[in-house]
């Protein structure tokens, strides 16, 4: 349903070019909820507008359906209002001096093809219908609430049945109550109606929760595909492992293709990495298992609980390592450890990466020989 190859777009500044996307390809499946998740300046709002056609890339090709939106070989560019999608903005963009049924028969009445009166009724009633705000057709936009503008603002993209829906951080306004209500609502209607959805966020549980595939992305570029277990438990780099959550790092050295040296302990993995070579290994804190006393498994250190907290489903502790802290985190059940434990990493949990300088400043890491410190 969409597809996207060699996309470049870079904008102008003091500093001079700012490449924006290089050379992104992607496809969408008809009818997949696809994210678009990585940071701020990451590029995934500007593929975005390319694909809404609010932004002109400065290469490459997009296909929506059957028909070239773009195509910088053929010289073509379609028009944002031509290209038959809705699009829900991060502002909602709801006009205060139009009642609810004018702001979603807005771009019905305003297209250069506008359907009969009687069509146009029809369609805002129905999209108004499956946000559950049909009673409410008639009140003034000011008066609305806050969830209430975004099912607004959703009914009018859907007004013009979009074989593609494009939303841009659309609940990000919204408190944390709220937005966990309105995702699953939109997750269920577009499942419904099958649209075809391209999705940006910032945040990873909402990803998580809305994508049938999310593709991560930095720098304009895109360097994950996959569905949110993919992601989460086999990722490709440190940098998508981070965005999917809590990961504690420790530096080492590969012995064999089976074992890292690591400060905190050698630890069993399967890591086909080349004897001597410096790896970093991440396992999220909630991998790790804490027991009050040791056997003879491979993987477990002596650890001390130096502290512990507990917030509500779980109880975060600090475990400390000889001059190493991690952090791990288990359910709050029966008594809950302190002091000497032991610490077992499940080798199936671990994942490895080369070690490749210069650090990423987010990354807190055990270092090699350094200790704690910053990777």
């Amino acid at each position: 349903m969409i597809r996207i190859e060699q996309l470049k777009k870079s904008f102008s500044s003091k500093a001079g070019k700012v490449q924006a996307l290089r050379d992104v390809d992607l496809a969408v499946e008809p009818g997949e909820f696809f994210v678009l998740l990585g940071p701020s300046g990451s590029g995934k709002t500007t593929l975005l507008r390319c694909v809404a056609g609010l932004e002109r890339p400065d290469s490459g090709e997009i296909t929506l359906g059957t028909r070239v939106a773009f195509s910088s070989k053929q010289r073509l560019f379609v028009q944002a209002e031509e290209r038959e999608i809705g699009m829900v903005f991060q502002s909602y963009a709801i006009w205060p001096h139009l009642t609810v049924f004018e702001n979603v028969a807005l771009p019905l009445t305003q297209g250069r093809r506008k359907p009969p009166k009687a069509r146009v009724r029809e369609r805002v009633s129905e999209a108004l219908r499956l946000v559950e705000m049909d009673d409410y057709a008639d009140r003034p936009a000011p008066l609305l609430s806050g969830g209430q503008q975004q099912r607004v603002a959703l009914a009018r993209a859907l007004a013009i049945n979009p074989k593609v829906l494009l939303m841009d951080e659309p609940l990000s306004n919204l408190d944390a109550r709220l937005r966990e209500e309105v995702r699953t609502k939109i997750k269920k209607l577009v499942g419904e109606l099958g649209v075809t959805v391209l999705y940006v966020t910032h945040d990873q549980v909402e990803a998580m929760v809305l994508a049938d595939r999310i593709a991560v992305m930095a720098h304009g570029e895109i360097l994950q595909v996959g569905n949110p277990y993919e992601l989460y438990r086999n990722p490709k780099s440190p940098l998508v492992a981070e965005f999917f959550g809590s990961i504690n790092w420790i530096r080492g050295k590969v012995l064999d293709k089976h074992c890292v040296e690591t400060e905190i302990g050698k630890l069993e993995i399967d890591f086909r990495g080349e004897p001597n070579g410096k790896v970093v290994v991440g396992i999220r804190p909630e991998d790790m298992k804490i027991d009050s006393t040791a056997d003879d498994r491979s993987n477990r250190v002596e650890a001390t609980v130096s502290s512990s907290t507990f917030v509500g489903d779980q109880i975060i502790f600090e475990i400390r390592i000889n001059n190493s802290v991690l952090t791990a985190k288990a359910k709050p059940e029966g008594k809950s450890p302190a002091g000497k434990v032991s610490l077992y990493f499940p080798k199936e949990k671990m994942v490895v990466f080369p070690d490749v300088s210069p650090p990423h400043p987010s990354r807190v890491i055990v270092g090699e020989d350094q200790g704690e410190g910053e990777f």
